[in-house]
């Protein structure tokens, strides 16, 4: 076993119960790692009604108090995607106790964070906040901004995908709002965003609408904008546009061209209108993207090639996030995804799962993949 493997260890099982899939998970484990005090566990949704139950039993067997997690339609471990079957990963590493701080749920109507955490905030400095967010929830946003600005840490993470119950585990299973752990800043990070979707245009201003509705851009009609971007046969036939094509909009002051994709909500011939998943004020940027398997894949190998060139030490483990519109519905079946990230990376303990949207830096993103390095 190499050094990586020692700090951080991961399983994972699939097709059974909880139970099964628990003792699975902790006999692929085997020996826990030295000092091992912290553990990362998700789960499909297939698995959600036993949450609590599995929580028990692996604090039971590993004497691990700390854990952290949530529900996925697939998860990831390492080269290996599960999706939409009874699946489970684990991975349990040793981390300095007050170098991480679990985050209890943090609701809407919580203006502000617990005096536990502020205190260890202001002592830490934490600079990266591992996060999972309930779907249910309104203005998740306002939240990470709250969470931000009382500790100072980059948010990663993901919504809980699920069909059943939307649950979290930050020490307990709770749900509600959005929870994880913090770490300090003695703990080296390098994080990495990596989009699903590629321009099929320039960037428009805003120059009419209301809510989400774009009545006009760059003064002219936004349908006629949006029927010239997407090209002659696509426009034929808008009804083929279906999760094909999507809206972005682009996110001031990034220096690596990043923007928040958003669904198209409909199409108005009659009025020249536009409707879109995000309201949008006058003067706003926004841009059509399409849903491009061969572009996303190659901007994964971007990302991780970039993360794994801006770390100065090899990373104990990785966090994955990605959307549930990728993995297998992007690119095909046989874990490519995960696979290509282990081509790059290297053998290292990875974990996530899909999500029902992804986190990075305070926004909350769509058809991505969010790539974090402990290192």
């Amino acid at each position: 076993m190499d050094v990586i493997a020692q700090s951080f260890q991961v399983a994972q099982a699939s097709g059974g119960g909880w139970e099964d899939l628990t003792d699975g998970c902790l006999a692929e484990l085997g020996p826990l790692p030295a000092g091992a005090n912290l553990g990362f566990v998700y789960v499909t949704d297939a698995l959600d009604e036993g949450l609590r139950l599995i929580l028990k039993r692996l604090r039971a067997e590993t004497r691990i108090h700390h854990w952290v997690g949530t529900i996925g339609f697939g998860i990831c471990v390492s080269r290996t995607e599960l999706f939409d079957v009874p699946a489970m990963a684990i991975m349990v590493g040793a981390v300095p106790r007050d170098s991480f701080c679990l985050l209890p749920a943090i609701g809407p109507d919580d203006l502000d964070l617990p005096d536990p955490v502020v205190s260890w905030a202001e002592t830490h400095t934490p600079m990266l906040g591992v996060v999972h967010a309930d779907p249910r929830v309104p203005d998740l946003e306002a939240i990470f901004t709250r969470i931000q600005n009382r500790t100072g840490c980059f948010l990663v993470g993901g919504m809980t995908a699920s069909r059943g119950v939307q649950e979290q585990i930050a020490d307990e299973v709770m749900d509600g709002g959005v929870s994880g752990i913090l770490f300090g800043s003695d703990i080296s990070v390098v994080t990495g965003l990596t989009q699903g979707c590629s321009p099929i245009g320039p960037t428009h201003q805003v120059t009419g609408g209301s809510d989400h509705v774009l009545h006009s851009l760059d003064d002219r009609p936004a349908l006629e904008v949006f029927r010239e971007d997407i090209g002659e046969l696509l426009s034929r036939n808008l009804d083929r546009i279906g999760g094909y094509v999507h809206a972005a909009i682009p996110i001031k002051g990034s220096d690596t061209g990043d923007y928040l994709v958003r669904n198209l909500l409909g199409l108005y011939p009659d009025q020249g209108w536009v409707s879109i998943g995000e309201r949008l004020d006058i003067g706003d940027r926004v841009m059509f993207v399409r849903r491009d398997g061969a572009s996303a894949l190659a901007d994964l190998k971007r990302m991780v090639a970039d993360v794994k060139r801006r770390a100065d030490t090899p990373p104990r483990a990785a966090l994955y996030y990605s959307c549930v519109a990728r993995g297998p519905n992007l690119f095909g079946q046989g874990s490519v995804e995960l696979k290509t990230i282990a081509d790059i990376l290297g053998d290292v303990p990875l974990i996530g799962f899909f999500a029902n949207g992804e986190i990075s830096n305070n926004r909350l993103y769509g058809y991505t993949g969010v790539l974090s390095l402990i290192l």
